[in-house]
């Protein structure tokens, strides 16, 4: 697939002598969804706003679609689209309005019929005559994304697009998502639910302190640093786990009815085999065994503690 972004050394210093990022270095490819991960005030933001020209960067350099997102920025800002984390709408206008006026702001021709698919495939078409203040912050919010895609951008940048909104919207916004990919478009992700990067992705960034710690296929990332579990239930309890499996590292279940092996999910040696063997030898008998993988979450919050600890 072609690089539709591009992010060379880009960094953010502002004037208070704050640095907000630290030389990115970034590619995005065609039809590819990128998840980047985060806590509150890593940079996520301010990495947007540089790549869509609301904020300037200080430095390095960002291409979008072959432009020069400095030298050529209303070829490269005609590229993307962007859904921000807060809500600013013009409260007295209506909805058909607000989103007719967004892609005449881009230069576009009138086409009404895309515009109303976009509003269909967001919920919105039976509120297109309704003024913005009538609306619900969900409904509001939807408005945003179809501003966003009214002129038919290449990459959609989405800051927190389901911060506030209920289960079932969240539910149509990824089916929203999952069509734009389908057709080629290229969306960055920025979530605090991060079972949806888990779910959508196809890359992952880890971003902290204004440094891209990581970035990766997410199935490679969820191989190399995941873990798994082994849970072995036991036909009785134990009080104290033998001295024979010591080694193994296992955690006991408080009734004492279970024990939990840890593994690395990518290894090719897990160590079950002889761990059996070892338990029926030790005379603990089985009833059941379940596995059980590391989500993204626990690999980014074990991710990002490191940062923190190497830095402090």
């Amino acid at each position: 697939m072609t690089d539709i972004l591009t992010l060379e050394g880009v960094e953010k210093t502002y004037d208070s002598g704050f640095i907000a990022l630290h030389g990115v270095d970034l590619t995005l490819k065609e039809g590819e969804i990128l998840a980047l991960l985060g806590p509150n005030g890593a940079g996520k933001t301010t990495l947007i706003s540089c790549i869509c020209g609301t904020v300037m960067p200080t430095g390095g350099k960002i291409t979008v679609g072959g432009f020069d997102a400095l030298t050529n920025f209303r070829k490269a800002r005609s590229l993307v689209g962007l859904v921000p984390q807060e809500i600013h709408l013009e409260p007295f206008s209506r909805v058909w309005d607000t989103v007719r006026y967004t892609r005449g702001l881009f230069g576009k021709k009138h086409d009404d019929a895309h515009l109303e698919r976009v509003l269909k495939d967001l919920s919105l078409w039976d509120k297109r005559d309704s003024r913005v203040v009538e609306l619900s912050g969900g409904m509001k919010r939807r408005v945003l994304i179809a501003k966003a895609l009214s002129h038919e951008p290449r990459i959609l940048f989405l800051d927190e697009p389901t911060a506030g909104v209920d289960v079932d919207l969240r539910k149509e916004m990824w089916e929203v998502v999952a069509k734009l990919k389908a057709s080629g478009v290229s969306i960055v992700l920025t979530t605090h639910y991060i079972e949806e990067a888990e779910a959508m992705a196809d890359r992952i960034g880890v971003i902290n302190g204004g440094r891209l710690a990581l970035i990766e296929e997410k199935d490679a990332l969820m191989s190399r640093l995941g873990r798994k579990s082994l849970k072995i239930d036991l036909e009785t309890p134990v009080d104290v786990i033998p001295d024979t499996l010591s080694s193994y590292n296992l955690k006991r279940a408080d009734d004492g009815f279970a024990l939990v092996y840890e593994y690395e999910a990518g290894a090719s040696r897990t160590g079950i085999t002889r761990l059996l063997a070892d338990l029926r030898d030790a005379g603990l008998c089985m009833n059941d065994l379940s596995t059980r993988q590391s989500s993204l979450e626990e690999i980014f919050v074990s991710l990002v503690q490191s940062e923190q600890e190497e830095r402090a």
